[in-house]
């Protein structure tokens, strides 16, 4: 059972954050919000989402899961306009998410949660430095990376956290020191990433205040931030440095 409601703008940003790299979930509902874990279909990347029963105005839920394709799902948020609210019921018997807005109501048709892939196994990682950078000014570097190449190199040497993107002809570095960070834990740090999941992932990153970057030597990356009450993580898995 699950009767709720949300504001539009927070449920479509935990939507987008998870949506960048999959297309249908398994949502797990509980009394303590809704949450999922997902991989990528190139088991590239991971994606972990939770959204808090304090996110919501009005909550109230049994355990269980439902299976949800997040592109109509996406498609029907699109339509709820800035301030307004989402209403959302499962109608269980049916196999379908009601979902009303405003005077406008769907019936969105659920997926066995049995046919969805499997939730993948959060890896539990050690990772030497970390690094805590406003959200805006992650994707802003992101952008610009991806003017000159299709990859970058994220990196802590001593007390400074660097960004490295090198093409055929152009190059980008961008350096940030402790005192420039919003937090930081020093340790020697360097893995190459594909910008194109960065890219992906950074859509959402950018829209929070600050965003935690644990990085190791040729260890995947852990993204970590807040959307108010969604909590977001991702996890990515390096490229290998050509010599």
């Amino acid at each position: 059972m699950l009767k709720a409601v949300i504001d539009a703008e927070t449920l479509r940003d935990a939507i987008e954050a998870v949506s960048s790299l999959v297309d249908e979930v398994k949502f797990t509902i509980s009394e303590r919000g809704l949450e999922l874990k997902a991989v990528d279909p190139a088991n590239v990347a991971m994606v972990s989402l939770r959204i808090d029963a304090s996110a919501f105005e009005f909550y109230q839920a049994t355990p269980g899961e439902i299976g949800v394709d997040l592109v109509r799902l996406s498609d029907l948020l699109s339509m709820a306009d800035r301030g307004e609210r989402v209403r959302l019921e499962l109608l269980e018997e049916e196999r379908k998410l009601k979902i009303g807005v405003g005077s406008l109501s769907y019936t969105l048709s659920l997926i066995d949660p049995s046919a969805i892939r499997k939730e993948p196994r959060i890896p539990e990682l050690d990772l030497p430095a970390h690094v805590t950078i406003p959200g805006a000014e992650f994707r802003r570097a992101i952008k610009a990376a991806e003017k000159v190449s299709d990859h970058v190199v994220l990196g802590v040497k001593d007390d400074v956290f660097y960004m490295e993107a090198k093409g055929d002809i152009d190059a980008l570095k961008l350096t940030m020191p402790s005192s420039e960070l919003l937090d930081m834990k020093p340790g020697e740090a360097r893995s190459l990433f594909s910008l194109d999941y960065l890219s992906d992932m950074s859509k959402s990153i950018g829209k929070a205040p600050e965003v935690k970057l644990e990085i190791g030597i040729d260890y995947p990356l852990r993204i970590s931030f807040r959307l108010n009450e969604v909590h977001v993580s991702y996890l990515l898995a390096p490229r290998i440095e050509q010599e």
